[in-house]
Formats: C-alpha cells, sequence, structure tokens
C-alpha cells in the first residue's frame, strides 16, 4: 500500500511539473518581457538536440548530456531555454518534454530519478523503455542530489534510444560518474562567464567570436599572422564596444570584480556581493554534504578556511601553514580542499618542478570566480575597489581561472603550474609539445625583469605580460596582452 501510494503521488508530481513548466520557464528565461541571449553552450545543446530530433548520424552518441559547473553559472537557465527551443523552435509536444529538479523531489517526495522516470514512462506513456517508439526528452537539474543519478542515465541510455537526457549539477557530476557512464555520456563542463558573453547579456553586444580563438593561438602558437590577426581582432571589439558609452576598461573592472555569473546582471553592487556570499553559503550547507559528511564543528572550519583563501594575496598555501592558522589537523585541511575543489568553488594550482619539489612547496589556491573573491572580502571588510592591489589580485584570479576552463575544454595548456622560485612568474603552461610559456600578471618593468629570467631559465621560445597596457604588441621575445583583451579568451 506504502508503495503504491509514493507512485501515485510521483504522478502527480510530474503531472504537475508537465502542465506548469511552460510558465515557469517564460518567467526564469525573460527580462522584461526579452528572452535571454543563448550563450555558447545552450546552442551547442540546441545542436545536440536537433540532430537527435532529425536521426543525424552521431546524434545517438549525444543523447546523455551532462552539465556540470558551480552553482550560479547558469546550468538552469541553459536547461530551460532548450526547454523553450523544443516547445517552440521543434514542435515538441508539451507531454513529451519532463523538465524537474532532484533537490526537490528528494525534499517533497523523497524519491530517486528511476522512480520519476518509471512513473513517467509506465504510467503516463503507457510503454516501457526498450518499447518506447517516440522521441521523448528528459531535463533534469541539480542531478548530484541522487546519488544514483549515473546508473539511472545509464540504464536510460541503455535500454532506448529515444530519450534524449539532460543533466546539470554540481561540478561534483565529474568525480561521481561511472566509468560506464562517462564513455556514453557527452559532458559539456559549464564556467563562469568571460567579457564576451557578459557583454552579450548585459548589452546585448555580439562581439567578435573569433578574438578567443586568435588569443589562444596567441599564448600557445604565436607567429606574425597570428599576432596581426589577434591585433585586428581587438581593434574590431575596441569599434563595436563603443555603444558602452564609457571606457571598455572600466566596463572590464566591474566586471572581474562582480559581474562573472550571470544572476548578478542588473543588481546593484552590495546586492551582488550578499548573493554571491549566499551562494558560497549553500555551495558549503548543501553541495559539500552530497560530497562527504562533516559535523558542525568541521562546517565552521570549511568557512574559515574559505575565508582565509578569500582574503589573502595570490600565494601557496600549504596545509601546514592553514592547520596552524586554524588550530587543526593537516590531514583534515587537506580533505576539506580537496571536497571543496570537487564543488569547483576553488581550485588549485601546484610548483613548477620535480615530483619532490612540488611536495615541498604549498599549492596555490584560486576561486572559479573572481567575483566570489571579492563577495567574501566585501564580507569580511576587506574590499577597496579604488585600491589597484585588489584589481591586481582579481585579474590574477581570472587568469588562473581561465587557463584552468582553457584546459578542460581544449586541453591547452597541457600542464598549469606557478613559479615558486624567488622572483618567479606567477604561471608556467606548457604547450602540447610541453614547450614552457611563462606568464607574468601586472604591469611595469619588474615583470618584465621577471619574465625574461624566467624565458632564459627555462629555455622558452617567449614570455607573456598580462599588463595595463593599452594594446596587443609583441616586444624582442615578450607578448604583451591588456588584461581586457585577455579577457575574451
Amino acid at each position: 500500500m506504502e508503495e503504491i501510494n509514493k507512485r501515485n503521488e510521483i504522478l502527480k508530481y510530474i503531472y504537475a511539473k508537465l502542465s506548469q513548466a511552460p510558465l515557469f520557464v517564460k518567467d526564469r528565461i525573460h527580462v522584461d518581457g526579452n528572452p535571454l541571449p543563448f550563450r555558447q553552450t545552450t546552442l551547442k545543446l540546441f545542436r545536440y538536440a536537433e540532430s537527435f530530433i532529425k536521426g543525424e548520424k552521431g546524434s545517438n552518441e549525444n543523447r546523455v548530456i551532462v552539465l556540470p559547473g558551480l552553482r550560479g553559472v547558469g546550468k538552469t537557465t541553459m536547461l530551460l531555454q532548450l526547454y523553450d527551443f523544443l516547445l517552440k523552435k521543434q514542435n515538441i509536444s508539451q507531454d513529451n518534454v519532463l523538465y524537474f529538479s532532484t533537490d526537490e523531489l528528494k525534499d517533497y517526495l523523497g524519491a530517486s530519478i528511476s522512480e520519476v522516470i518509471n512513473v513517467f514512462v509506465e504510467d503516463i506513456l503507457k510503454t516501457t523503455l526498450p518499447s518506447l517508439n517516440e522521441k521523448i526528452f528528459i531535463l533534469i537539474d541539480e542531478t548530484h542530489f541522487d546519488g544514483k543519478w549515473d546508473t539511472a542515465a545509464k540504464i536510460i541510455y541503455d535500454q532506448t534510444k529515444n530519450i534524449f537526457l539532460l543533466l546539470t549539477g554540481s561540478s561534483a557530476l565529474n568525480i561521481e560518474m561511472s566509468m560506464d557512464l562517462a564513455r556514453r555520456a557527452k559532458k559539456e563542463k559549464v564556467f563562469p562567464l568571460n567579457f564576451s558573453e557578459y557583454l552579450l547579456l548585459k548589452y546585448n553586444i555580439e562581439t567578435d567570436n573569433e578574438i578567443s580563438n586568435n588569443l589562444m593561438k596567441l599564448i600557445f602558437n604565436v607567429d606574425n599572422k597570428v599576432l596581426k590577426e589577434a591585433i585586428d581582432k581587438e581593434h574590431k571589439i575596441r569599434k563595436q564596444t563603443l555603444q558602452i558609452g564609457k571606457p571598455l576598461d572600466k566596463e572590464f573592472s566591474s566586471f572581474v570584480a562582480s559581474s562573472d555569473l550571470p544572476f548578478s546582471l542588473g543588481l546593484e553592487e552590495k546586492s551582488v556581493y550578499e548573493r554571491l556570499f549566499a551562494m558560497v553559503e549553500r555551495v558549503i550547507e548543501k553541495d559539500v554534504f552530497v560530497i562527504q559528511s562533516f559535523n558542525t564543528e568541521t562546517r565552521a572550519i570549511i568557512k574559515r578556511i574559505i575565508y582565509f583563501l578569500a582574503s589573502q594575496s595570490p600565494g601557496g598555501t600549504s596545509d601546514t601553514k592553514l592547520a596552524k592558522h586554524l588550530e587543526t589537523s593537516s590531514k583534515q585541511i587537506r580533505n576539506i580542499l580537496d571536497v571543496l575543489e570537487k564543488t569547483h568553488l576553488i581550485f588549485s594550482i601546484r610548483p613548477y618542478g620535480g615530483a619532490g619539489k612540488a611536495v615541498r612547496k604549498p599549492w596555490k589556491y584560486y576561486f572559479l570566480s573572481p567575483s566570489i573573491n571579492t563577495a567574501i572580502r566585501f564580507k569580511l571588510g576587506l574590499y577597496d575597489k579604488t585600491s589597484k592591489e585588489t584589481l591586481s589580485v582579481l585579474v590574477e584570479n581570472m587568469v588562473a581561472s581561465y587557463l584552468i576552463r582553457m584546459k578542460e575544454t581544449i586541453n591547452l595548456p597541457t600542464g598549469i603550474f606557478y613559479d615558486s622560485d624567488e622572483g618567479g612568474v606567477d604561471f608556467i603552461v606548457q604547450d602540447g609539445k610541453e614547450n614552457i610559456i611563462p606568464i607574468e600578471v601586472g604591469s611595469g618593468k619588474k615583470d618584465k625583469r621577471q619574465i625574461e629570467k624566467a624565458i632564459k631559465r627555462y629555455n622558452s621560445r617567449y614570455g607573456i605580460i598580462i599588463c595595463e597596457c593599452p594594446n596587443i604588441k609583441k616586444e624582442s621575445n615578450i607578448i604583451y596582452i591588456p588584461f581586457t583583451t585577455f579577457s575574451f579568451v
């Protein structure tokens, strides 16, 4: 009897989701009556879905899509834009597109993804997975709240070719995904906005998409042709953004300090920081505990670690140093840092050198979103928006985050490190042939000396300074890229 009652509850829940979804979606993907622009990842989702509908070659491999990413990066909006696209552009029946959120499902029904899909297929579609003969779309948000989500996805993939499954969740989805599902699913990681996406969402300005490719070539495979193309694209973007009505560099400062997550657009600065800080709290209270359970005392230590990392200028932080500061064990600190990295709230960069050197030297930690760093500093009374040192910290954080994004999306650089020698450069990256490219973030003669020293020490063909210079240029074996220009990567 209890099982029948639960099944009836799930059935009512599904009917409610099917009927309520269009209005819910409309409210979430429009601002002042205008539809939100589409980011590149959203357009990819449209192409996967359209290919699935048409039965194009290769579409069978792209029918389970996993969208992992930090809270607030825009995954839910992308999912809802796909829902709208299916109904309005592909004429898919409302009854054939099921959207739900797993945290809501767990909180109110105590049900699993598998249970919902079984009821949907058997009681509403009146069939079974192997017998399903029409195209169905299932869009699931906050998937990580079901510990067996990957088993449910694998069963769907193996038993039917007529379900297109989209799963969004925290970055921990990467770790939780079984090898079997990893071979079947298409993964599209979602990152904070780059400056190009920010300008699109805030001002509806479409900048030249090729600037990102040009900049990546400039970093990893520069020659005179690549240099000229990058300079030309930089000039074109400056012209395209004149309509903003204020210097692009000033707009960039606002972007890097508070607006690299989509929900921040349109909010006043203080409101942005409050929302960002609340988001960090939710990561700690919900996402961290999905990965690993901690007691109340440890929860307080997690918060103090995050506050400590935000309040420091970028530099190596050892487990021992943090353990001493927080009066706890190095083992516990290491465990907490590992979990925080799995949420994608922070990430680490190791020192350059052999295994022995890497163990002896501390690691550097950055926030995936520089705006999160700002929000925590603001909450602690440590944020000075007029300080050049503060801007430098945020830009270094941005550069580190973009390097990580490149590594995870185009597999370049193949390695990202920091130079742990005294007076070393901020980053050392490796290209596909393991050539070393030193990168310094800042400006002035000091940075030039550091790069020249690093080029000589690592026998590099060239080095890069990301600085407050007015435009891209190359002098001898040093490439200069402005802060603002680099943010289009």
